[in-house]
């Protein structure tokens, strides 16, 4: 072999990728676009910079970001490697866990289904899993309870079992052992393992699997090539992120835990940048043929309060109300209405929020356990928002001017 092609061929086979990466958000990302706002370009353009020196601060290993109005994509970044000391690149189609931002696709497909009256917001949990039995319970809880955070069972109860690699079928007669804080729909309280018995109404209601329906009715019709659910699923992945953790102030490459990919709508999609593009721009109004108008408006109306939202690092010093709507947080950020969802499960980490007002969603995925992805997307809308109000203060401004 020629030693200067040899001496390159790192070099080459980086940009043949990137080029395969251009290609692919070429082909995605297609239709014709509409000028961004003069705000969100330049917040953009400022942000980039931003994020590769706050992933560089941290020693982060690789991530991307997106920034995207219903029908373009305003900007779109990747940084750093697939694996701590590796070559191969961050991509826009690597692929990450999204962990519970998989909670959003699980509540906009229960929603699906209900407006084909297949399933009901209204029916009981029991009725579809009647080894679910919360001692004391006077009032059942709902499948719009799970979905919507307010069953009123104690916060994560059983995590610590999924973590301990306990399988579902063992741990549904556990909750026997537990009681309610407050009636189903009256309080606010996190859930993984009981979000999950949305999987079994999904499955009786339309006799095909749960990752089956994700497929032929988000994936799929939305062009989301990467996205998939499941462990099995990520471990066919051509390009996968692979999952770091910090051990002694450094980045170590962990091990892709399968635990929580067991409750497949509270943290089983994995899915790359590119896909999570899509997903948003579905919520900004993109796709109504798939993801309507109505749809949109009942996954992101408020249910519940959750106060202990507010108190969250990064995010407490912006947020001035916060819900849990079906799938979805709904925010009240600088004053503005925010709907969104984090996710955080071994060695990944991934923030999306979409803004119902501006027509602009954010994400970013990380591919460490840290707290980085929530000071990311708190700076990009803290950063828009004021851009947006000192443009319409300017434009004040300028009217009180011309009318004098």
């Amino acid at each position: 072999m020629n030693t200067g092609l040899a001496a390159n061929l790192p070099r080459l086979l980086l940009l043949l990728t990137s080029l395969s990466s251009n290609l692919l958000l070429a082909e995605t990302f297609s239709s014709a676009p509409t000028a961004p706002s003069v705000s969100a370009s330049q917040v953009a353009s400022d942000f980039e910079p931003y994020f590769h020196q706050l992933l560089q601060r941290e020693g982060i290993p690789g991530g991307a970001f997106v920034i995207v109005s219903r029908d373009r994509v305003i900007m779109l970044g990747t940084a750093g490697f697939t694996s701590v000391g590796g070559h191969q690149p961050i991509l826009a189609d690597s692929v990450f866990r999204l962990a519970s931002v998989s909670k959003t696709f699980a509540g906009e497909l229960a929603a699906m289904l209900a407006s084909e009256d297949k399933l009901k917001f209204t029916d009981p949990v029991q009725r579809l899993v009647p080894q679910f039995n919360i001692r004391g319970m006077d009032k059942p809880i709902t499948i719009g309870n799970l979905l919507s955070q307010s069953s009123g069972i104690v916060a994560h109860a059983w995590d610590n079992l999924i973590e301990a690699g306990v399988l579902m079928d063992d741990i549904l007669p556990r909750f026997d052992e537990l009681r309610q804080v407050c009636e189903p729909g009256k309080c606010y309280s996190y859930q993984n393992v009981a979000f999950s018995l949305v999987e079994q109404a999904i499955v009786a209601s339309t006799k095909h699997s749960y990752s089956q329906q994700m497929q032929q009715r988000i994936f799929t019709p939305l062009g989301m090539r990467n996205a998939s659910v499941g462990y099995l699923s990520l471990l066919a992945s051509g390009n996968i992120a692979q999952p770091h953790i910090k051990k002694r102030s450094a980045w170590v490459e962990g091990k892709i835990e399968e635990n929580y990919y067991h409750l497949a709508p509270a943290a089983g999609v994995n899915a790359s940048i590119v896909d999570v593009a899509l997903w948003l721009q579905a919520q900004l109004g993109a796709r109504p043929e798939i993801i309507s108008p109505d749809l949109i408006n009942t996954v992101s109306a408020p249910r519940v309060r959750t106060p202990a939202t507010m108190h969250r690092k990064y995010w407490r010093e912006h947020l001035t109300d916060a819900w849990y709507a079906l799938g979805w947080r709904v925010y009240e950020f600088n004053g503005e209405p925010l709907v969104g969802h984090g996710g955080w499960v071994s060695g990944y980490r991934s923030e999306i929020a979409w803004s119902p007002d501006h027509d602009i969603g954010f994400a970013v995925l990380l591919n460490v356990e840290d707290s980085s992805a929530s000071e990311l997307i708190t700076t990009f809308w803290d950063w828009y928002f004021n851009a947006q109000f000192n443009a319409s203060h300017a434009r004040h401004a300028a009217l009180r001017l011309s009318a004098d």
